[in-house]
């Protein structure tokens, strides 16, 4: 058989009927890797045992009401609440529990009411909201829909960013409403900063102990799963074990035009090769990278402490020189409370003792937003000891930048979109320490980076389906990488790119690709909103409201709808922008409006990439 009739599934032959494969083409519409997996699997389960549907869910329902089953439920922005989960289930899998491992989305909440052990690894984001997945599943519990559970025995992990106010709100919330609905706490809830490892390891060893001895090791599984093709190994290179790819492309797509419209953005294209890597992505995943800290800051930081960069300092378990331990694994560009409240130990700061107080979360919120370790060293005298400084400061941790690129376009290379971050103060010039690495780097460096998978952010599976891209600024960086691929693809759906950004002359990111596209027919639509080219700011939501009822016809029509970019303002604002024209414009009522969005998330015809 030729290798083209190999790759092409849809011209096998099929014993299923035209009605059944129309079923089986909206089941499996927008399902990431993992579900299409099981459902294979589930499908072969029951081919072997000649059972239908009913006989099938019977056992698994009965499972859970004897207490047989442990359900582990993941909420996961960047990925780890999503790694911890996967370990938690592999080892409890390897200990002989009968385990099911959900994303929040995928949970069937009417089960809820029959579950018997249940641990939930949720994540926070920004200020105390649920990651994209988890959002519809902390809304249900929440809610009036909730049932009663006295038969649920339970434990809550929550991941979060202390450096903001709401710091593992969502696990808090949810850890609180389910003892409030009757439901047993087995232990303590984890609050895990982005050091996840300090609390996350701990928690996982109390959670698998507790359900060993819950549950007992599953003697026979409902039917064996049979994978269509043999399951990838894992890759070489990851989070643990990054690949040192060479940078090959590094170019400023901003322009510095003086006068009225000059940049005050540093936004640069970046090309890095894979070669060798093994490592394969897909639009829509992040590249994660380990950053170093800027060299001027770790000696800034020596010197205004009057440390010695070459001295010894032993922490857990590893024993290196002061000036790696700030250079390679301390956080110093990120703020967070627990060091403001170790520093103004150490300085004997009323002031700042003041602001840690519950009264001042604004003031507080303030400082974190808008000051680096350094600042607050400054600003406020103390003295550290080596081994002190390395205890209280956070561990440095990976950055994830939206892939720019198409692998069926650009082979072994993976492209991105960085704002490099850059600026004055009276103190001295501050940085980003991933994007100034970035920025700073040339061709030939080697940078440490491995690719975190998103299947939340993917394209139809359908290439007839129309997209709906929502990306200003560098949000835009994943829809290169969309267009690229449905242009790859040959897919027939139409593209429509909403972008925005400062101003027109210096700020239209990937301006000759996207007329080029337009004109060769790759994209079909393009609309901009360049704020500051006009007396009255206008943002790419003015634009969707504008073209309200278009969006809304296209919805009707089908469409997949992404946004990618800024949490803290842009994608609220698009989202209740979107809520208005649905509202709107389909005749319903704001309640309705909701639940058809929440009905398009649910599908997953509704994605966002905010960060």
């Amino acid at each position: 058989m030729p290798a083209a009739a190999l790759s092409a599934p849809a011209l096998l032959a099929t014993p299923l009927p035209a009605d059944r494969l129309d079923s089986l083409a909206r089941l499996t519409d927008g399902l990431d890797k993992d579900s299409l997996w099981w459902l294979s699997g589930y499908a072969a389960g029951l081919a072997r045992a000649g059972g239908g549907l009913a006989a099938a869910v019977q056992a698994p329902v009965a499972d859970a009401r004897n207490g047989e089953r442990l359900s582990i439920v993941y909420g996961s922005q960047t990925g780890n609440a999503k790694r911890l989960a996967e370990q938690l289930a592999g080892q409890a899998e390897a200990a002989g529990l009968n385990v099911r491992l959900l994303r929040a989305d995928a949970y069937p909440t009417r089960e809820l009411k029959n579950e018997r052990l249940l641990y939930l690894v949720v994540s926070t984001q920004g200020d105390g909201d649920p990651s994209d997945d988890a959002r519809g599943l902390v809304e249900f519990i929440a809610g009036k829909r909730a049932p009663e559970l006295k038969q649920l025995s339970y434990a809550v992990l929550g991941l979060g960013d202390s450096s903001y106010p709401q710091f593992c709100a969502i696990g808090h919330k949810l850890d609180a409403r389910l003892a409030e609905l009757g439901a047993h706490r087995l232990f303590a809830r984890g609050d895990a900063d982005l050091d996840l490892e300090t609390v996350a390891a701990p928690w996982l060893q109390q959670a698998l102990a507790q359900a060993k001895e819950t549950l007992k090791p599953a003697a026979a599984h409902l039917a064996t799963v049979t994978p269509l093709r043999p399951l990838p190994s894992a890759p070489a290179h990851h989070r643990d074990a990054p690949f040192a790819a060479e940078l090959i492309g590094n170019q400023r797509l901003t322009q510095a035009i003086a006068g009225r419209y000059r940049s005050d953005k540093d936004v640069r294209h970046i090309e890095l090769s894979l070669e060798g890597s093994g490592l394969h992505y897909q639009p829509g995943d992040a590249l994660g990278l380990w950053p170093r800290n800027p060299p001027q800051l770790v000696e800034a930081v020596l010197h205004t402490l009057d440390l010695d960069g070459d001295a010894a300092v032993a922490h857990a378990g590893q024993e290196l020189p002061l000036r790696q331990w700030l250079s390679e694994k301390r956080e110093l560009t990120k703020l967070a409370r627990p060091f403001v409240a170790s520093h103004a130990a150490h300085a004997r700061s009323d002031e700042l003792n003041r602001l840690l107080a519950p009264d001042q979360a604004a003031a507080l919120t303030d400082l974190l937003a808008n000051s680096q370790v350094i600042d607050l060293l400054q600003r406020y005298d103390g003295h550290w000891s080596a081994d002190e400084l390395v205890a209280a400061l956070r561990p440095l941790t990976p950055r994830l930048y939206s892939i720019a690129s198409s692998q069926k376009l650009v082979g072994d290379e993976v492209h991105l979109t960085v704002a490099h971050l850059q600026y004055e103060t009276a103190a001295g010039t501050r940085w980003g320490a991933a994007s100034h690495l970035l920025a700073s780097a040339a061709e030939g460096d080697r940078l440490p980076v491995f690719v975190e998978h998103n299947e939340r952010f993917r394209l139809p599976a359908d290439g007839s389906r129309d997209v709906i891209m929502i990306g200003p600024g560098t949000g835009v960086a994943p829809f290169r990488g969309f267009v690229q691929e449905r242009a790859a693809d040959g897919a027939g759906g139409r593209n429509w790119l909403l972008f925005g950004n400062p101003h027109f002359r210096t700020d239209f990111l990937y301006q000759t690709e996207w007329q080029a596209a337009l004109k060769s027919g790759q994209l079909h639509r393009l609309d901009l909103a360049f704020s500051r080219d006009q007396s009255h700011k206008v943002y790419v939501q003015h634009r969707l409201r504008e073209r309200g009822r278009e969006l809304y016809d296209w919805l009707q029509n089908g469409a997949h709808l992404y946004v990618c970019g800024d949490a803290t303002r842009m994608a609220k604002d698009v989202h209740a922008t979107l809520l208005a024209a649905i509202a709107e414009h389909g005749g319903k009522s704001a309640e309705d409006a909701e639940d058809y969005l929440n009905q398009l998330q649910q599908q997953g015809r509704y994605a966002r990439d905010v960060y």
